[in-house]
């Protein structure tokens, strides 16, 4: 069976792109017997479980997952907790499930959670960026943002912008991909009509918006999308392209500088002998026996 991939709401559970792809687990959030049982099964049946959270769900729910992850004494569970908007989320999870299927070790999938991010386009319109906290936003916006009818798009990942909507442009990925749309209060077709087209997104699909969407953009008023890599083969390719360690700490196989299993950071390089090292000198072996 192909590693469990889990998120803690349902609403972060896309539909499949293909009969191949399997479906996200939704981790119970119940009693934490029921939690204790529903992981406890993962593991018996998949070996090992990824669960993707949003960082900026409240503390108890974290706390569940690692106390859960303590009473299993279990080192097959990986906890990653992604600085993405919700929706953005939902794509990586998504792409992480269309990957399970593939040759790829359960900590090389883990660790390439980090990897994906960076190719994710997550951002929002927004009716206010009054609340807005999790992008920086000038005094100049927050005063334009109480101008009735005053709109802004807002780029969160991978690199934060803030535009006025009309005034600037948002810069898109150089690359193919796809596009998820997820519609608040008011409805607006920008997103579709207009940032769609100048991406040369690939497709655009309709979702609806995720319940954390509202306190992480800080307004009700917001047409949350994400764009990203679709193609099961391009994320193979991507993801096999990176050179794979082996963490130090639990064993397992991972590619970054972090496991995402055990969190253990990869070691630095050995360092040369002093002696060895010369300012401004490349440093090269000296042959069996020389002095």
């Amino acid at each position: 069976m192909p590693t469990a991939i889990a998120v803690t709401s349902p609403d972060l559970v896309l539909p499949p792109h293909d009969r191949q792809t399997p479906p996200a687990v939704v981790q119970p959030q119940g009693t934490l017997e029921s939690s204790l049982v529903g992981m406890h099964a993962l593991i018996e049946q998949h070996g090992y479980v990824i669960v993707l959270y949003p960082a900026s769900v409240p503390g108890d729910i974290t706390r569940r997952l690692h106390t859960v992850r303590s009473v299993l004494e279990s080192d097959r569970i990986a906890l990653l907790g992604v600085d993405l908007p919700p929706l953005g989320l939902a794509l990586l999870a998504q792409q992480l499930r269309q990957l399970s299927v593939c040759d790829f070790s359960p900590g090389v999938l883990a660790s390439a959670a980090r990897l994906l991010a960076h190719y994710i386009y997550a951002g929002a319109l927004l009716g206010s960026v009054a609340k807005l906290d999790r992008v920086p936003v000038s005094l100049k916006s927050h005063a334009k943002s109480w101008v009735p009818g005053a709109q802004f798009a807002v780029l969160a990942n991978p690199r934060p912008r803030l535009v006025r909507l009309g005034q600037e442009e948002l810069t898109g990925p150089e690359f193919s991909t796809r596009m998820l749309v997820a519609a608040g209060q008011p409805p607006s077709d920008w997103v579709t009509a207009t940032l769609a087209p100048d991406w040369n997104v690939q497709g655009v699909a309709t979702v609806p918006l995720p319940q954390e969407s509202v306190r992480w953009w800080g307004t009700s008023k917001l047409a949350e999308f994400a764009a990203g890599l679709y193609d099961v083969s391009v994320l193979y390719q991507l993801v096999s392209s990176v050179r794979r360690e082996e963490c130090h700490w639990c064993g397992l196989e991972l590619i970054g500088d972090r496991c995402g299993f055990c969190a253990a950071p990869l070691p630095p390089p050995p360092e040369l002998p002093a002696a060895a090292v010369r300012a401004g000198t490349s440093v090269r072996a000296l042959p069996p026996g020389a002095t």
